[in-house]
């Protein structure tokens, strides 16, 4: 297959190009690196890069920025990045994405363990990770032409508990590779309308 890693630079991108590679052709995807640019707040700039990438079997979202802040510190604005970004950015990667794959290829977005396990200064990413889940189970009854897409919903990265370990108190860590089996599975298996939970 041939597989559009968006976010292929970051920890759980370059993990999930390396559980793919060996079996598959990687066309990367970032901002600011990659075999193709992609800007997920721009459906101009992602319409652009599915052009550029040429033809696809799959397409794995590894991004996605959310605010963290307390509550009531929270603005709508706040609320907006991740609003922008980690939701609409991979739904629009979705929108455009279904006229361009593979008949029977495949969607993988990302969400995570707050989607569950709230935590304090969390609630955008707990809302937008919960949003990302509804959408990829409605999504799957309706795509055509035997399109599948699925959410892995992994834990406080391993490589990641220097950033962020004082977010998720007692919170066990999930090393990039185990999580990156989640994304073979939903990108090889059959599955669709899933949420993969790697804890």
């Amino acid at each position: 297959m041939r597989i559009l890693i968006v976010g292929s630079s970051g920890t759980l991108g370059r993990a999930v190009a390396a559980a793919l590679a060996g079996r598959h052709e990687i066309v990367s995807a970032g901002r600011r690196s990659g075999d193709v640019r992609l800007d997920i707040t721009d459906p101009a700039s992602i319409e652009a890069a599915y052009a550029a990438a040429g033809p696809l079997d799959a397409v794995v979202a590894t991004v996605g920025k959310v605010t963290f802040k307390p509550l009531a510190e929270m603005s709508a604005d706040d609320f907006a990045v991740g609003l922008r970004d980690k939701l609409m950015g991979q739904v629009n990667l979705v929108l455009a994405g279904r006229q361009v794959l593979a008949d029977g290829g495949s969607f993988t977005l990302t969400t995570g363990v707050l989607d569950r396990e709230p935590i304090a200064a969390g609630s955008s990413a707990s809302m937008v990770n919960g949003a990302v889940n509804a959408f990829v189970m409605a999504a799957a009854v309706e795509l055509p032409r035997g399109l599948r897409i699925n959410a892995v919903s992994p834990g406080l990265l391993t490589e990641s508990v220097a950033d962020y370990d004082a977010f998720f108190p007692g919170f066990e860590p999930v090393p990039a590779a185990r999580a990156a089996r989640a994304y073979r599975k939903s990108v090889e298996g059959v599955a669709t309308g899933q949420v993969f939970r790697v804890d």
